[in-house]
């Protein structure tokens, strides 16, 4: 049996690329302008190393938390009826993956207004981070990377109720994992790559359908979940 939670938390960070660029983008290309130049190295395989290592500790950050609600979210089962406690979980990541499909497809946008719920943790993380640039070496890139996974995004709020319902915190770990690779195009590309793969998902078609997809995610978890109920 498909796990709709994190195939849809993959094509969430997948199709999420255009909200990605648009708020990483230039975090992103500030950090690849100041990385260290040697003439011994190819700057191009620098380039790589430094940035899977980033997007390695930023993945790795949405792990951790995806792992910290999942697991919060078991801990605190044991103190309401397991059934209905699960069930409204459930409902929750149902509705959530509506919404971020309804997102996707361009159709709604709410759950952007979701990201004014992480500024007040990012308002602490956000000096620290500021110290990490420019980056000189693989292990401050590594770090720099951690520090980037809590910055303020719908998307990842979204996606980490998915890892709540999960209630487990390995699930919640490998759902936000999920997410994180399915960022990695984005992220990863830069020039005219970045270009071509932005212009394919911000194509009006694909995120129909690839919105559409998200919703029939989310229907089917909202079924189950009302199923469950009678």
């Amino acid at each position: 049996m498909i796990d709709y939670s994190v195939t849809g938390a993959f094509l969430v960070g997948l199709m999420g690329a255009g909200h990605c660029i648009g708020m990483c983008g230039g975090l992103i290309g500030a950090f690849s302008s100041q990385l260290p130049r040697s003439a011994k190295q190819n700057q191009l395989a620098l380039q790589l190393r430094f940035l899977f290592t980033y997007n390695l500790g930023r993945i790795l950050s949405y792990a951790l938390a995806g792992a910290l609600v999942g697991g919060s979210a078991s801990a605190l089962g044991m103190l309401f009826d397991m059934d209905l406690y699960l069930i409204t979980l459930r409902l929750i990541a149902g509705l959530m993956m509506i919404v971020t499909g309804l997102y996707i497809a361009q159709i709604w946008s709410g759950v952007v207004q979701i990201e004014r719920a992480g500024k007040f943790i990012w308002r602490f993380l956000s000096p620290i981070a500021s110290r990490m640039v420019p980056v000189k070496t693989v292990p401050q890139a590594f770090v720099g990377g951690m520090l980037w996974g809590w910055l303020p995004c719908g998307l990842v709020y979204s996606t980490l109720t998915w890892a709540v319902a999960a209630n487990s915190a390995s699930q919640g770990a490998m759902i936000m994992t999920s997410f994180g690779l399915g960022t990695l195009p984005a992220l990863l590309s830069a020039g005219v790559a970045a270009n071509v793969f932005g212009r394919w998902v911000q194509n009006r078609t694909v995120r129909f359908v690839s919105g559409s997809i998200l919703v029939i995610f989310g229907l089917q978890t909202l079924y189950i979940a009302i199923a469950q109920l009678s």
